[in-house]
């Protein structure tokens, strides 16, 4: 998996789990909204200043937003 898509998933998964809106985590952060948003859909770099900021609103440490997503597959009956 690409580096900024893991990225982006975890932190619109992480965003969401904390019940922040883009708009909230951007202001919260000290960070612009749109700028949030181009993080989420992985089409932005990250830098550590910002990881930083978004680690200590949302309360989680830099290395979640890197953890990989595990996805349950539901088994089909054979």
């Amino acid at each position: 998996m690409d580096i900024r898509k893991l990225f982006a998933d975890n932190l619109r998964r992480l965003r969401k789990e904390k019940g922040f809106s883009q708009e909230k985590l951007a202001h919260e952060a000290d960070v612009d909204r749109a700028h949030v948003s181009k993080l989420e859909r992985g089409v932005a770099y990250v830098g550590l200043e910002i990881i930083g900021k978004f680690s200590k609103v949302l309360g989680v440490a830099p290395a979640d937003f890197f953890q990989p997503i595990s996805r349950k597959r539901s088994k089909k009956p054979s």
